[in-house]
């Protein structure tokens, strides 16, 4: 249970706007808590413009937030500065969605992943360097022999590979994947995330998985939030948001997975979420309707999805 299990990053209502006072201010984040327990896979789901993304860049502090705190260890990152910032750098790092624009096309493949080793002082000597990257590379599933050619010269899958292995040289304690496999072609996304759950399990990793497949965010995560113009709208085991879905908009996203059948497919309605619900002008907080599993709600409304599942 995660109840008996170390939380290691602590989002307390946290709320991000961008351009605020002006005319164009846009509200990222609104009110949003949840935690990340040791060892977990912490699965954010959302479509485009929800906001999930940029609670990413907040819990690394890439972006300042308004209100609220996030904690990662105890330590509130915003407050972090100086040498606990260096090392804050360290423990938490990010594989970015893009893995073409996420790697230097200047540098050759030895230094991308060498960075963080180059940054922290982790390679005492040149052939120590050169080591370190070859072992990360092989742990990726690349060898020796592309060190030394530039991130152009490889497929889109590859360079995923080069950017986990970029993450784990300084060996993290907590990696944010931000849609790790939506710029890659169905068959490599496979291949990468099971590549992610075995580097997970060998060294202990904890993952906050960002995604808008809800069906992969499913495969991979020990629990699931989902998110919706800002606001996190449910928070449960991944089972439970998948087979149990409370909130509507949770139940519009599944409707709208692809079935394999045809004859479903064909047959299948997906439903429509109203989002004026969320515009109604109503106090809503989560609200825990079976054991571990929370809902953004009213009273009322807690009560009414209660019924539903009784």
């Amino acid at each position: 249970m995660t109840e008996n299990r170390k939380k290691l990053v602590e989002v307390k209502n946290v709320s991000l706007v961008f351009n605020k006072g002006k005319s164009n201010e846009v509200k990222a984040i609104d009110n949003v808590s949840f935690d990340i327990y040791e060892g977990e896979v912490f699965g954010l789901v959302g479509e485009s413009g929800s906001g999930k993304t940029t609670i990413g860049r907040a819990i690394l502090k890439l972006y300042d937030i308004n209100d609220g705190e996030i904690d990662f260890e105890g330590q509130t990152v915003s407050s972090l500065k100086g040498k606990e910032l260096f090392e804050f750098r360290k423990d938490a790092q990010m594989i970015f969605q893009d893995p073409q624009a996420s790697l230097d096309g200047r540098m050759k493949i030895r230094d991308i992943v060498a960075e963080g080793l180059d940054v922290h002082g982790l390679a005492l000597t040149s052939k120590d360097r050169d080591e370190k990257v070859e072992e990360l590379l092989e742990l990726v599933g690349l060898n020796k022999d592309h060190l030394t050619r530039y991130p152009h010269e490889f497929s889109g899958g590859q360079r995923q590979r080069i950017g986990i292995a970029r993450a784990l040289a300084v060996e993290p304690k907590f990696i944010i994947a931000d849609e790790p496999i939506s710029a890659l072609d169905v068959s490599i996304q496979a291949q990468v995330v099971k590549l992610m759950q075995q580097l997970q399990a060998d060294q202990g990793l904890t993952y906050l998985f960002i995604a808008h497949d809800l069906s992969m965010v499913k495969y991979i995560s020990d629990r699931i939030g989902v998110m919706h113009w800002g606001k996190l709208l449910e928070v449960g085991s991944s089972d439970d948001v998948y087979h149990h879905p409370i909130h509507p908009y949770t139940k519009s996203l599944l409707s709208a997975i692809p079935e394999p059948d045809p004859e479903i497919e064909r047959r299948r309605v997906p439903l429509v979420y109203d989002p004026s619900m969320e515009q109604d002008g109503q106090e809503r907080s989560m609200h825990e309707i079976t054991p571990g599993h929370f809902v953004l709600s009213t009273e009322e409304e807690a009560e009414g999805y209660k019924k539903e599942l009784s």
